[in-house]
């Protein structure tokens, strides 16, 4: 059995190849500025629909294939933060951010190629941020790091300095819930670790 991620995301792909799987790349091409208004949690998750919907819709997958989309927002004081629009912005976001707490929603959604049956859901995790200084943030935003990631920080790389601590699924945060991910596997009748690489 197969596993194809629908996303170009190297930390989703280094948390699956860390837990034994050795997925299909295939990035989705999705828009996403087609899905706005929503709530975070729910925007997360319909992005995760959409980009998996992309990739499951092409020609010459596998058949016995499990196809994964995800896509993950930082909620802070309601609103839903993706991916900052430059550096200004990471500035901006970080002193909103620093010495406070926000939600990671990352959306999760699975088809099974053979049935066509999808399965989907959120996980989310509270992320504490550091009292971080100016010149931490310049320093940080200046490596370029915190552009290209949802929330505009990473806790699996220069970023994790700045995370005092995680209430609930550290992978999450990273991009991906592992333990979701096994759940909704399961609910397609399917075993996780027959997707563990041999």
């Amino acid at each position: 059995m197969q596993l194809v991620l629908a996303s170009a995301s190297p930390a989703r792909l280094a948390t699956l190849r860390s837990a034994g799987i050795e997925p299909v790349v295939i990035v989705s091409g999705v828009d996403e500025s087609r899905v706005s208004g929503l709530p975070p949690a729910e925007l997360a998750l319909q992005l995760a629909a959409l980009k998996c919907a992309a990739v499951a819709e092409r020609e010459g997958l596998p058949e016995d294939a499990l196809v994964l989309g995800c896509d993950s927002v930082l909620e802070l004081d309601g609103q839903a933060l993706g991916k900052p629009d430059g550096a200004a912005d990471a500035t901006a976001r970080w002193r909103a951010m620093r010495g406070r707490s926000g939600v990671l929603h990352t959306g999760h959604s699975l088809r099974d190629t053979g049935s066509g049956r999808v399965v989907a859901a959120t996980a989310s995790t509270t992320v504490h941020f550091a009292e971080v200084s100016d010149d931490e943030i310049a320093a940080y935003v200046a490596t370029g790091e915190p552009l290209s990631v949802a929330g505009a920080f990473t806790v699996d790389g220069r970023g994790g300095a700045f995370v005092t601590r995680i209430e609930g699924d550290h992978h999450n945060v990273v991009g991906l819930s592992l333990p979701l991910v096994r759940e909704l596997t399961a609910e397609l009748g399917r075993s996780w670790t027959d997707l563990w690489s041999p």
